[in-house]
C-alpha cells in the first residue's frame, strides 16, 4: 500500500522526476510525458464518471481509473534491474496484463451490442455525459500517441500499449451509450457549412 506522509519532496526542483527503479528523468522526457498524459486521461475520465452519477457506466469508468494508475506505474518502471528483463509483473513490479485488455474488449462488445450500427461519424457531443466521455477519449488518444513515441526509443509493455488503444475504443462506445444508446448522437454532415 502506498503511504504519502508529505506531498512535496523538493527533489523535482531541478527539473527531474524519479521513476520506480530510483532513476531520475527530465520532466520533459518522453517517459514522463506519457505518464503525465495518462494522468490527464484519468482526470478526464473522473470528470465523465461524475456526470454519469451512480450508474453502471460510472462504475466502468471508476474501474478504468484504477487501471490507469496501474498503467502509470507500469510506464514508470522501465526494464532493467528493478523492472526485470521482461514485462512480467512481480511482487515488486506492477504491469498491465492481458486480462485487463480482455476486460476492455468484453466490455466494448457488451456495450456495442445494444447500439445500432453507425451510418456516419459522430461529433463529440450530445448529452453532457457523452461530451465528457469524448473529451476523455481524445485525451486517451493523446496518451496513446505519447506511449507510441516512447516505444520508438525504449521498450514499453505491449499489454500497456494494447490497453491504451482499446481504452479509447471503449470510451467511444460508452459515449454512444450515454447518448441514449446512440439515439442522441450528433451526426457529422460532411460539407454542411460550405
Amino acid at each position: 500500500m502506498v503511504k504519502l506522509n508529505k506531498i512535496y519532496t523538493r527533489t523535482g526542483d531541478d527539473g527531474t522526476t524519479g521513476l520506480v527503479d530510483g532513476s531520475r528523468r527530465a520532466k520533459h522526457d518522453p517517459r514522463m510525458t506519457a505518464i503525465g498524459v495518462v494522468d490527464e486521461a484519468n482526470s478526464a475520465i473522473g470528470l465523465a464518471a461524475v456526470a454519469l452519477k451512480e450508474t453502471d457506466h460510472a462504475a466502468i469508468l471508476f474501474r478504468i481509473q484504477n487501471d490507469l494508475f496501474d498503467l502509470g506505474a507500469d510506464i514508470a518502471t522501465p526494464l532493467g534491474e528493478f523492472g526485470g528483463d521482461n514485462f512480467e509483473p512481480s511482487e515488486m513490479v506492477l504491469r498491465i496484463v492481458s486480462a485487463q485488455v480482455n476486460w476492455l474488449e468484453s466490455t466494448i462488445d457488451a456495450l456495442n451490442d445494444r447500439l445500432e450500427p453507425l451510418t456516419s461519424f459522430v461529433l463529440p457531443g450530445g448529452s453532457e455525459g457523452a461530451a465528457r466521455i469524448h473529451v476523455a477519449r481524445a485525451t486517451t488518444r493523446a496518451a496513446e500517441r505519447c506511449m507510441a513515441e516512447l516505444v520508438q526509443s525504449e521498450p514499453v509493455n505491449p499489454a500497456a500499449l494494447a490497453y491504451i488503444n482499446r481504452l479509447s475504443d471503449l470510451l467511444f462506445v460508452l459515449a454512444r451509450v450515454a447518448n441514449n444508446d446512440g439515439a442522441a448522437d450528433v451526426k457529422w454532415v460532411p460539407g454542411a457549412n460550405r
